[in-house]
């Protein structure tokens, strides 16, 4: 009978988990693809340490707001699990009003101060003007992106990811095809280089938006869900998906502030060392994004099971989904410790690059075996209301603990490339462990007051 149980319930994660990770899974081909493009522009190693500033800094300034998809995602859930179909197109109509307002004020205020940003964190001029003109092109996307993340969290909570898998694979394929004409030139169009890259993600960005209203007119779910019948947002719907969403977009940002001051401090370290620990972080695509779709089932079951009042199937689904996603890690990382030059030569052929990354590489392969069940689970807890501990443990893992330790191996003890990248397991390892206990054994009481 156990085993019939554990069948139907990998069947419903695998269900969910799948298609997402085919989304995601296209965003991590389009990011090595991106890289491989910058790789082999002339001035490879300037323009790929940019690309790694240029790219944290939007992911830092993004992921702040595209937590709007998790207060979302959670909401739709537990009201879809309670059958409460009427109250999901509010949700949504609710957070696109709220995505795309906060979109524009953000858009403009970091396209003013994009050389900024770029020459803060950059210790080297060329790099910090590359970035720049990267960064300029990719805050101009931020409303209509923020425009997906709201249908995003929408098919999530109801449990529908095939339309997310459809949106990644042809707005990626829009992707690579605008970043090669805009990095290389085309079609009449000057080569743009690094900020090619920039406006082509931006082109691709505006036609997803466009692809999921479509596709939310003309789908059978529009009469099920009451969509797009509220013009003016519903102020306590904002504010609940304000209360879940904050401390996620606060750990975002700290997250990938944390990253952006680690791939700052390997600056310091030397130019190839900034440019080696890109390789490394875009190769780590292959493992964070599919457990990104792992986190993804798990918010969607864990909530849905909370709606329907059902605790234990709530805390099931999360710990069975956590395991599937740790045997996919332990396999990648079985990739990165055996071959890892065959690998890195797919992002570049630069052999002193790959040189450099190598060791870097192999550490970040054993760390991140143990990122799934963080990443699983803190998904779970954000579904049962816990977005804050998340947060918490977040900061104080990755600011107070990771960055802090890098610089001290890497820069102050002299260690170099390998003594930062060795500080990614203990910080990892850490902070999983933090989330599996309060997870398993934390209060689950209060999981039903988010709605």
């Amino acid at each position: 009978m156990k085993k019939i149980i554990d069948l139907n319930t990998y069947t419903k994660i695998l269900k969910l988990a799948l298609p997402a990770i085919a989304g995601l899974s296209t965003q991590m081909i389009v990011s090595l693809v991106d890289t491989a493009m910058v790789g082999r522009l002339d001035n490879a190693a300037y323009a790929l340490a940019a690309m790694g500033l240029g790219v944290l800094a939007t992911w830092a300034i993004v992921s702040f707001f595209s937590s709007l998809a998790t207060g979302t995602h959670v909401l739709i859930a537990h009201n879809n699990g309670a059958k409460e179909y009427h109250s999901c197109g509010k949700v949504l109509d609710s957070s696109i009003i709220l995505g795309f307002s906060v979109g524009l004020i953000v858009s403009l205020v970091f396209v003013v101060f994009s050389s900024t940003i770029a020459n803060f964190f950059a210790a080297d001029y060329t790099v910090g003007k590359l970035a720049g003109d990267y960064l300029f092109y990719r805050f101009l996307g931020i409303p209509f992106f923020l425009i997906t993340v709201s249908f995003r969290g929408f098919y999530f909570g109801i449990g529908n990811t095939k339309v997310f898998m459809f949106s990644g694979i042809i707005v990626n394929v829009l992707n690579i095809i605008f970043n090669y004409i805009f990095i290389y030139g085309g079609f009449g169009i000057k080569p743009m280089g690094l900020a090619g890259a920039g406006l082509g993600s931006t082109l691709a960005t505006v036609c997803d938006a466009l692809y999921y209203f479509i596709v939310a007119l003309y789908s059978g779910l529009r009469p099920k869900y009451n969509l797009f019948k509220y013009i003016i947002p519903d102020k306590q719907i904002l504010k609940k998906i304000l209360s879940i969403s904050l401390p996620v977009s606060f750990q975002n940002i700290f997250i990938l502030l944390g990253f952006l001051s680690f791939i700052a401090i390997t600056g310091l370290i030397g130019t190839e060392e900034q440019a080696a620990s890109q390789l490394v972080i875009s190769s780590l695509f292959v493992s964070i994004m599919p457990c990104f779709g792992f986190g993804i089932a798990a918010q969607t079951l864990v909530a849905t099971a909370i709606g329907d009042n059902d605790i234990k199937a709530a805390k099931h689904f999360g710990n069975e989904t956590s395991k599937i996603a740790t045997i996919y890690t332990i396999f990648v990382g079985i990739i990165f410790t055996l071959i890892p030059d065959q690998f890195l030569l797919i992002i570049t052929t630069n052999r002193e690059l790959i040189a450099v990354a190598i060791p870097a590489l192999k550490i970040a392969g054993f760390g991140q075996i143990f990122y799934a069940i963080g990443v699983v689970l803190s998904n779970g807890l954000q579904a049962k209301g816990n977005s804050l501990f998340v947060m918490i443990a977040e900061v104080i893992m990755n600011c107070l603990i990771f960055v802090p330790a890098g610089y001290y191996f890497g820069v102050y003890l002299g260690y170099g490339l390998k003594g930062a990248w060795a500080t990614l397991p203990v910080y990892v390892i850490i902070y999983s462990t933090a989330i599996f206990v309060k997870f398993n054994f934390g209060d689950w009481s209060k999981a039903k007051s988010v709605i």
